[in-house]
């Protein structure tokens, strides 16, 4: 049996419970072998200045996945030059891991912002799309996005819920568990003093007081 890996890209600042989940739950529902996390060194869509360094968000990346051994770290996206663009990161995870079937895991709203993604189209050509989705988000509007977007042969298959194509690899929806938690509110609270606990693994929360990461003007938060 080929190897069914999932790769689950962002920019993990920090990474929290929310995408944890996710990954477990991908897993467990479609029978992957592992979940590769790759942290964008260079996102294309945000200003890196504002973002804390690729060191420290890999840091948080490992002491957040110890203990699991299916989940793992991929620093394909720091080893290629430029802007981390995902198109070009699964085909190098393609290389790098022969004969395996790639899954490739994107949040509801994420997905539907792909056709503004460098070299989308090619992106179903490499991998297997799994939208993490929210109960509100319908496989006929998933259907509706890849038609319009990608290519008029998309088709729903009744028997498996998959959406399938005759050349490109299927979409699938994924009812994953709703943790309302981003990153953007976990800095919100750290800048604000408050505590984070809960909504990220003790030991990333350790260490970003440890570190002082995402502290307002007086410094370190205060836990």
């Amino acid at each position: 049996m080929p190897l069914r890996l999932g790769i689950l890209g962002g920019t993990f600042d920090p990474i929290h419970l929310g995408h944890l989940r996710a990954a477990e739950e991908a897993m467990d529902i479609l029978g992957l072998d592992g979940v590769k996390f790759v942290p964008a060194a260079v996102p294309p869509h945000k200003q890196t200045s504002n973002i804390v360094s690729f060191e420290n968000r890999w840091r948080m990346l490992e002491l957040a996945v110890a203990g699991n051994p299916r989940l793992s770290l991929s620093d394909i996206e720091l080893r290629m030059p430029g802007k981390s663009y995902t198109v070009h990161s699964l085909r190098r995870t393609g290389e790098e891991n022969p004969g395996a079937e790639l899954f490739f895991l994107v949040g509801c709203d994420a997905f539907f912002d792909m056709n503004s993604w460098y070299d989308f189209r090619e992106i179903f050509k490499l991998a297997r799309i799994v939208v993490m989705c929210r109960p509100e988000c319908g496989l006929e509007e998933i259907l509706g996005f890849a038609v319009a977007n990608v290519s008029g042969l998309y088709k729903t298959a009744s028997e498996t819920g998959q959406i399938r194509h005759p050349e490109l690899h299927s979409i699938y929806k994924l009812l994953n568990t709703r943790l309302d938690i981003s990153s953007t509110r976990v800095r919100e609270l750290v800048a604000e003093g408050r505590s984070i606990r809960y909504l990220v693994p003790d030991s990333v929360w350790s260490y970003i007081g440890e570190r002082g990461l995402y502290a307002g003007a007086d410094g370190r938060p205060d836990f």
